[in-house]
């Protein structure tokens, strides 16, 4: 099974990623948590991202607050999705980050996700390495189904009582 890589800009970033980890250890994907910055190691940036292929990885996860320019550096580098997780750190409340992750410019896509949406990119990243695994996909299916059942569970109990 390919691996997931998740590169945090900054090791502030942990308390955020810890919920990517969650939903990754939860599908049972393996995965890599490094700590590189576009601005401050970006020669270690894009040598991870140029090896990433051979070393095993098949996503890239990389979250980054303030002027996130860590999804576009390793995407520049790969062939491999890179999903960008806008982390909430300035007083613009991940807005610049949300903003920075999304803005590439043509053929160097950042799939991003939800300011501090570290579980759905987890999520996305499993539901990538899904196309050519089928016991990954049939985790996915569970999980949408535990997820419906849920909600019906819910509203029947709100069905029950009297307004």
């Amino acid at each position: 099974m390919k691996k997931v890589a998740i590169i945090m800009g900054s090791d502030s970033d942990l308390g955020v990623v810890k919920e990517a980890i969650i939903e990754l250890k939860k599908f049972e994907v393996p995965y890599e948590v490094h700590v590189m910055s576009a601005h401050r190691t970006p020669e270690q940036a894009s040598d991870f991202s140029r090896n990433a292929v051979a070393n095993g990885f098949g996503v890239i996860i990389a979250a980054a607050g303030k002027a996130a320019h860590l999804g576009g550096v390793l995407a520049a580098h790969t062939i491999l999705p890179v999903i960008g997780l806008p982390i909430k750190s300035s007083i613009l409340d991940g807005l610049d980050a949300l903003l920075s992750t999304v803005q590439m410019p043509k053929g160097i896509p950042v799939a991003t996700v939800a300011i501090d949406g570290a579980a759905n990119a987890a999520i996305l990243a499993v539901q990538m390495l899904a196309i050519s695994d089928g016991n990954l996909a049939n985790k996915l299916v569970k999980m949408k189904e535990a997820m419906a059942e849920e909600v019906i569970a819910k509203d029947k109990k709100l069905q029950e009582q009297d307004f």
